[in-house]
């Protein structure tokens, strides 16, 4: 019989992770018989979860925007790869004020603590973590996302972001400390969260690379890269994998061993693998969002045990809202990991010149006509600047259009007259004339596109991410455009481009509603034309083997 062995299945290694001191009160240290305890109060929680909220919502870490500098100084980088960069920088520069989030999908608020055995608190943990969530949400600059079904087929938004997924677990290893990762995930990168069932005959090098050249491509931009990419092999469970893979794109597990064991099965970092995965994203061609070599910052590799029955893999995306932090109470006070307040010295001496010298102005307060006639003489991957009047329609103003022409009622003016950005804004703040307003994923609206295009609507659509075939064929047989816009510059986008916003239609459906705004430069590219030519679609016809691309 071998000897009993046992690890963690996720075993960490020391935490080296900066922190700054945020409060000392609400913690304190009792004696109970001749143990000493670690007493959290519930205003603690509160007040470390509220601080964390905006703080993941305005600022990065140093190194994901030092990752972005790089691509801005790399001379591989293409003119579009360094012209995203730029952008995201700025947009980072802009939400560090504290005011405007980094993007306008503030996300579901995602808690995971391990709590020590000599750690007391009072009442359920949850409650004051939820506390704290409601306070930051209700009182910054935030968006609500969250919808409660109230019946299976009705939802109702909460109009607090609430509720918040949290997950406590009891910690042996540090016994008198409270452990906390914050994650605030977006509808974008939360939807490019996979999980595939798989077989033996994947594990070897040649077919995992095949298999995972497919896909990658398949996660296209609508989670606004360059991303942060974590690929988990195996798992005692799917959720299991699943749940790795998520943490293993915040960084939380960059402190795993680099090799197996045999005999305890332990989870491990692959680095070698992380750097050849690193290398086939290189050559996908999508890069950051509009074509080039960024379509990924990094990559995490993770090799879980498994039943030999089974092979779960996994792969997670965080995206340019890198948004997470570490926290931990002690005896000392309560900690939140430091984020880079100052982006500016970042930002490289770059201009705009110096990135793309084909910028094609467009003109959007023009006859829709006339508007078309202009796109056309462009091909895909062209550079635009727009300037004029959008109308903002996402998912549920689609549905209550085409409810009200299903009934009989004509295409609202506004879809034939403007061309329409999938997007939902975040609050506005005092003094400001729009909230952070980002693109949301165009997908959404794919099955909306050929009937409206068959009334003269939606003839030009902006928002981010690829399209289906049939958006392509529909503005081919109807003479339409999708417009990309970059995703992740949410905050740069309304402090610099959105000059107006206004309520239009359906008043009722909050950040849903139509909107009217007005923009200057606002920039954008064109991913499918009138021709039939799709951007994304040339890129996916890809198949690398080795090294070498054939078509």
């Amino acid at each position: 019989m071998p000897n009993f062995s046992y690890s963690d299945l996720l075993p960490l290694g020391q935490d080296t992770t900066k922190y700054r001191l945020v409060s000392r009160e609400g913690v304190s240290v009792v004696q109970l018989g001749d143990k000493e305890f670690l007493q959290v109060e519930p205003s603690a929680l509160e007040k470390l979860t509220s601080e964390a909220i905006h703080d993941i919502n305005h600022y990065l870490r140093a190194e994901h925007l030092q990752q972005l500098t790089n691509i801005v100084k790399d001379p591989e980088a293409s003119p579009n790869d360094r012209f995203v960069a730029i952008d995201l920088l700025k947009n980072a520069n802009i939400a560090a004020g504290g005011v405007l989030p980094m993007c306008q999908d503030t996300g579901t608020a995602l808690v995971m603590g391990k709590k020590g055995q000599f750690v007391l608190t009072t009442g359920k943990d949850e409650v004051a973590i939820s506390q704290g969530i409601y306070d930051a949400y209700t009182t910054l600059n935030l968006r609500y996302s969250q919808m409660a079904p109230v019946t299976t087929w009705e939802e109702k938004n909460t109009g607090n972001n609430l509720p918040a997924q949290i997950e406590i677990y009891a910690d042996s290893d540090h016994q008198d400390e409270y452990n906390l990762l914050y994650i605030a995930k977006g509808g974008g990168s939360a939807n490019k969260s996979f999980l595939y069932q798989e077989t033996k005959a994947v594990l070897n090098p040649a077919s995992f690379m095949s298999w995972l050249d497919e896909k990658l491509r398949s996660i296209g931009t609508a989670a606004c890269p360059p991303y942060h990419l974590a690929i988990v092999i195996g798992g005692t469970s799917a959720e299991h994998t699943v749940k790795t893979a998520k943490l293993a794109s915040t960084k939380y597990l960059d402190s795993l061993p680099t090799s197996g064991d045999a005999d305890t099965g332990h989870g491990f970092r692959d680095l070698e693998l992380e750097q050849k995965v690193l290398e086939l994203t290189r050559t996908l061609g999508i890069g950051a969002q509009f074509g080039g070599k960024y379509f990924c910052h990094d990559v995490r590799v993770v090799r879980l045990p498994r039943h030999g029955a089974s092979l779960p893999i996994a792969i997670a995306v965080s995206c340019s809202a890198d948004r997470q932090a570490k926290a931990k109470i002690t005896k000392d006070g309560i900690f939140l990991e430091e984020l880079e307040r100052d982006p500016a010295h970042f930002l490289p001496e770059t201009t705009d010149e110096h990135l793309n010298d084909a910028v094609v102005a467009i003109d959007l307060n023009q006859p829709m006509e006339q508007v078309l006639a202009e796109l056309s003489k462009h091909p895909v991957k062209s550079r635009l600047s727009l300037t004029g009047t959008l109308v903002v329609a996402r998912d549920l103003a689609h549905a209550k259009i085409k409810e009200g022409m299903d009934a009989g009622k004509p295409m609202p003016e506004y879809m034939k007259r403007y061309a329409v950005y999938y997007a939902g804004p975040a609050k506005t703040p005092e003094g400001y004339a729009s909230g952070s307003f980002g693109p949301t994923t165009a997908g959404r609206m794919d099955s909306y596109v050929e009937y409206f295009q068959a009334q003269g609507g939606s003839m030009v659509m902006l928002a981010k991410g690829n399209r289906s075939k049939a958006v392509t064929d529909a503005c081919k047989t109807h003479g339409g455009f999708y417009l990309g816009s970059i995703g992740g510059p949410a905050a740069r986008l309304a402090l610099d481009c959105i000059t107006k916003v206004e309520v239009l239609d359906f008043e009722e459906l909050g950040m849903e509603a139509v909107w009217k705004i007005d923009v200057v430069d606002f920039p954008a590219f064109i991913v499918v034309d009138d021709k039939g030519n799709d951007f994304f679609a040339e890129s996916s016809k890809l198949v690398t083997i080795g090294t070498k691309l054939e078509v």
